[in-house]
């Protein structure tokens, strides 16, 4: 052993032959103003913001709202409050909705 120390991801790196080939955009710079202030959790939400994510009950949310537009028999209210159910799931508790019925649809796309 020529090594003062163990370096088991360098060398994993090294027989990967990506040892020095990373490329790592803003290494150097400092951190934003707000970075140290915030927790992990909050710095999290910032940056996956700022990078357009959203949280998948939000895309179901879009997605209800876009078929309310377009809604105009039966079998398309039942389609939306099966989307509906998926999205009261996984949504937090609070932004849970009822199932839409079809004689109150334009108040549903108020709501949505």
């Amino acid at each position: 052993m020529d090594k003062k120390h163990n370096d088991l991801i360098g060398e994993i790196l090294e027989a990967a032959g990506e040892k020095d080939n990373f490329n790592l955009k803003g290494a150097g710079r400092p951190l934003p103003k707000g970075y140290v202030e915030r927790d992990i959790f909050q710095n999290f939400q910032q940056i996956a913001k700022d990078a357009g994510y959203l949280p998948y009950w939000l895309k179901i949310q879009k997605q209800i709202a876009a078929m309310l537009l377009t809604a105009k028999t039966q079998k398309d209210i039942k389609k939306i409050n099966k989307k509906i159910k998926e999205y009261n799931t996984v949504c937090p508790p609070s932004m849970q909705k009822l199932p839409v019925e079809l004689d109150k649809l334009e108040e549903a796309k108020v709501i949505w």
